[in-house]
């Protein structure tokens, strides 16, 4: 019967990765929307936080117990529909929540809504850009002979190690799976900020002024995208309008008072005391 053959069937690598993507997409699209939205003063009726007394619960949290449990239950049990595939996709919704708040873990603080991080963005798309090539059947390293493969990987990981001092993170994940690309990232200027730049351009400044305004543009243009993605930082909202102090439409401004209130006491000093002429000295006395 069709329903006994799923029941004992083995997925596929690539289904139980393409399962597993799909989770961790769908975990942190839906997260990171939540976020959004207990962040936002417009709206009032989603859920906030999940907290215990005083204590708050971060998702991460829940990730990891998701990991955790999907790790051991893939390792403890058969591999057969459709209970790998549901594993596969709580190992993704469990990875998602926990790449979501990557920054925090990473540095032991609450800098979700700081410059910090945009860090938890960008660890989301290089997993998800790994998990994709997978899907798709690429692979790291090139098979065949191993007189061919082996200095294909040495050269590959080479310019893996470059790319990585240069800065250029996200390119050095690209290069295992395309190395033309690592190998044009390799032979282009480095980032101003990496360690190749800080030791190779010390004495060449217009290398390193190149590589500043290189690094500016790029930089605008990853944090524009990940502002689309992850939401702007706090400290770079605009901030609303503030009503108090505006003046009513079509309203004449009164003229200030003559006489300046007290900032002490909020109210009109008092006037000084008038001194009265003092008469001239009579002539009869000066005689």
């Amino acid at each position: 019967m069709p329903t006994l053959v799923l029941a004992t069937s083995h997925p596929s690598a690539r289904t139980l990765a393409l399962w597993l993507l799909a989770g961790f997409l769908g975990s942190f699209l839906f997260i990171r929307t939540s976020a959004r939205l207990m962040r936002s003063p417009k709206v009032t009726w989603w859920p906030g936080s999940v907290t215990s007394g005083d204590l708050h619960i971060h998702h991460l949290v829940w990730g990891i117990i998701l990991l955790l449990l999907c790790g051991f239950l893939g390792f403890g049990t058969e591999h057969v529909s459709p209970w790998t595939q549901i594993l596969a996709v709580l190992f993704g919704i469990g990875a998602g929540f926990t790449l979501d708040e990557f920054a925090l873990w990473l540095r032991l603080e609450d800098v979700y809504w700081a410059e910090q991080g945009r860090e938890s963005v960008q660890a989301v798309m290089i997993a998800a850009t790994f998990a994709g090539f997978i899907v798709i059947g690429a692979v790291p390293f090139p098979e065949g002979s191993v007189e061919v493969v082996i200095p294909l990987v040495i050269l590959d990981l080479l310019v893996v190690a470059i790319l990585l001092a240069k800065a250029k993170y996200f390119m050095a994940l690209l290069s295992l799976f395309i190395p033309f690309v690592g190998w044009v990232g390799a032979i282009r200027l480095a980032r101003a900020n990496s360690r190749w730049a800080r030791r190779r351009y010390a004495d060449k400044p217009n290398k390193l002024q190149k590589a500043q305004v290189r690094s500016e543009r790029w930089e605008r243009r990853r944090r524009k995208l990940q502002d689309i993605v992850g939401g702007t930082p706090s400290d770079e909202l605009e901030p609303p309008p503030s009503e108090d102090h505006a003046p009513a439409p079509n309203q004449e401004l009164e003229p200030a008072s003559s006489q300046e209130l007290d900032p002490a006491a909020g109210t009109e000093p008092e006037p000084a005391p008038r001194k009265e002429p003092q008469p001239a000295p009579s002539k009869e006395l000066e005689r």
